[in-house]
């Protein structure tokens, strides 16, 4: 990193199938972390416009529920494209508060949805669009996989910046693309509310000695409209756990639960020369002449 940054993430509920109310709320949530001095801010796993919890998606296993069929065919109506009208309403958010701002979005591209994070520069430029690699359990009658040319950091005015969503987190070798692309912050939006969630982030912030931004999920099943089947359960249907982790495996913010919110942090590039004394693992701790990492860029 070449200087301090302050970062935000993100704890929200989007307007849950709703992409228009959905967009209003990511204008006015970076406006709110940007006048809290932001200039990198992060939303959660596919929060344009909600997370496809397995409350509602169970039901397209049977095929004949009409009524998850129907909500699938919102989402596909509700989702982005890109290019298109939403993406610009995502760059002219960005452009406006002046904030490298990091989206989970459901992405249509014609008749298939992806899990797509997208990481648009403050003069709004679309720099980053990666689709998630493997959809996860239920995610897989929702999402098609996504490939891997995306998985290289973007190098942002302040330091080197990659993500990966939620359980790519897991695949060790697409974490190791980006830590040897150079990455010092990792963007890690993901749906899972889990303490063993937090296990893996500390862990992985120690192993790529860089900092580590996760939003998570925050979603109520009052929050949806009435017409979505929803199984039996709790309200809170996704309680979040955002944090901001220091290249020590250390909170630097968070974690947050519960609640709605906006956790920050102001991230110092000595922390990472530090910790970087003892193990790079992509520098002196790595032997490429014994391990050698291809990555298919699609």
């Amino acid at each position: 990193m070449r200087r301090a940054v302050s970062v935000a993430c993100v704890q929200a509920e989007p307007a849950i199938l709703d992409l228009e109310g959905t967009l209003e709320r990511v204008d006015s949530l970076a406006a709110d972390a940007a006048e809290a001095g932001a200039e990198l801010v992060l939303f959660p796993e596919a929060f344009v416009p909600g997370y496809p919890s397995n409350r509602w998606v169970r039901h397209l296993a049977a095929g004949a529920d009409s009524a998850a069929r129907a909500t699938f065919a919102r989402l596909m109506r509700e989702s982005v494209e890109v290019p298109g009208a939403a993406c610009d309403r995502l760059a002219e958010t960005a452009k406006r508060h002046g904030l490298w701002l990091a989206v989970g979005a459901n992405e249509r591209a014609g008749g298939t949805l992806y899990n797509s994070l997208l990481l648009y520069a403050p003069d709004g430029e679309l720099r980053r669009h990666h689709r998630k690699l493997m959809p996860t359990n239920h995610e897989r009658l929702v999402w098609g996989m996504g490939d891997g040319s995306s998985l290289h950091t973007v190098d942002a005015e302040f330091g080197k910046v990659g993500g990966l969503i939620c359980w790519e987190m897991n695949m060790p070798l697409a974490r190791f693309a980006l830590y040897q692309d150079g990455l010092e912050i990792l963007l890690a939006p993901t749906a899972d509310d889990s303490e063993s969630w937090h296990d893996s982030m500390r862990h992985i912030a120690r192993e790529a000695r860089a900092y580590v931004l996760t939003s998570v999920v925050f979603q109520r099943a009052s929050s949806h409209p009435e017409d979505v089947p929803l199984a039996d359960g709790d309200d809170l249907m996704s309680r979040g756990g955002t944090a901001i982790l220091g290249p020590d495996g250390s909170y630097l913010a968070g974690p947050l639960w519960g609640e709605p919110g906006i956790v920050t942090a102001v991230l110092d590039p000595a922390r990472l020369d530090e910790e970087r004394q003892r193990f790079d693992p992509a520098g002196h701790y790595h032997r490429p002449d014994v391990f050698r990492l291809s990555v298919g860029r699609g």
